[in-house]
């Protein structure tokens, strides 16, 4: 029995399936069914029942398999110790990112981290659909809006105001709304979320709270659509001011109703569990936070807020 045929027996306990455990693990299911059968040969139970139809833990696998994780979670804090022990930071970060975030703002951050830790490799997922741990094959997850899951680890990266933006170009043809009232006679340029379109936008002013419910001709799934429209001057948008934070400081944007506050969010470094948190992690989690302050610092000098 091989420590390997360990994490295979997991993966065909989370799957219920060879085949699909196989496919997570990237292996042929033949070498899959070969480390389940030396487990089992091994113990000398077998830790599944399997039908025509389907596959379950038998109960001597409902017995082994806790046992089994934990073994393997105590063997990776003692990899992870030694490591930062002897000052190594290597191996592969799985991370999920917003589209917007992460092709406009992430991706050379992440370029800056490797040229410093080079014995680190990074597998990025860029889409702005929810992420499931376990069946995407994910580390982490850099989301906006704090972990709903209990269970999750997070680490809060910053507060992100958000900022109503338009181009020079598209202000000059319909003109620079001054109140939630003005942007009736504005062309929303909105995200929507699986069928929820996001046309009801909401700012603080003092004490009171208002809500306006614009019309648009464009609407996409995707953030970083919504995005280029934008700076093409479609029609206004109400997005995270760190998304948009280089065309802000370039000037092909422009925050505007500054006297109305939108509803902030904030940015999350998320993990499924403490084993994922490696010295890696903790050292790109310090970079983010260090980078989107000098970001949030380089637009308040410049009058963006």
């Amino acid at each position: 029995m091989l420590l390997e045929d360990l994490v295979v027996i997991l993966k065909v306990a989370e799957f219920r399936s060879i085949t699909a455990a196989a496919t997570s693990l990237d292996m042929r299911t033949a070498t899959a069914s070969a480390a389940v059968k030396r487990v089992e040969a091994a113990l000398g139970v077998e830790l599944f029942v399997r039908t025509t139809r389907q596959l379950r833990l038998s109960s001597a696998g409902e017995r082994y398999l806790p046992q089994c994780q934990e073994a393997l979670n105590m063997l990776e804090k003692a990899k992870i110790s030694m490591r930062e022990e002897s000052g190594i930071i290597d191996g592969e970060l799985r991370i999920a990112i917003s589209s917007d975030l992460g092709r406009n703002i992430i991706t050379p951050w992440l370029d800056e981290f490797l040229e410093l830790y080079p014995k680190v490799s990074i597998h990025l997922s860029i889409s702005d659909s929810n992420v499931d741990f376990y069946r995407d094959s994910v580390d982490m997850a850099l989301r906006y809006g704090s972990p709903s899951d209990a269970n999750m680890y997070g680490f809060k990266i910053c507060d992100v105001p958000k900022v109503l933006c338009a181009s020079n170009d598209y202000l000059a043809e319909y003109g620079t709304p001054t109140t939630p009232d003005d942007l009736l006679n504005h062309n929303g340029l909105f995200y929507q979320i699986r069928d929820i379109l996001l046309n009801e936008w909401q700012f603080s002013h003092g004490q009171e709270n208002i809500k306006v419910k614009l019309k648009g001709n464009r609407a996409s799934n995707d953030g970083d659509l919504v995005h280029r429209w934008c700076v093409a001057g479609k029609g206004i948008a109400l997005k995270s001011s760190l998304d948009m934070s280089n065309d802000l400081l370039a000037g092909r944007v422009v925050n505007v109703m500054k006297d109305f506050t939108p509803t902030p969010t904030a940015l999350w470094l998320v993990c499924p569990s403490r084993q994922s948190i490696t010295p890696a992690v903790r050292l790109l989690r310090d970079m983010l936070r260090e980078k989107t302050q000098q970001t949030f610092s380089n637009l308040k000098k410049q009058g963006v807020f």
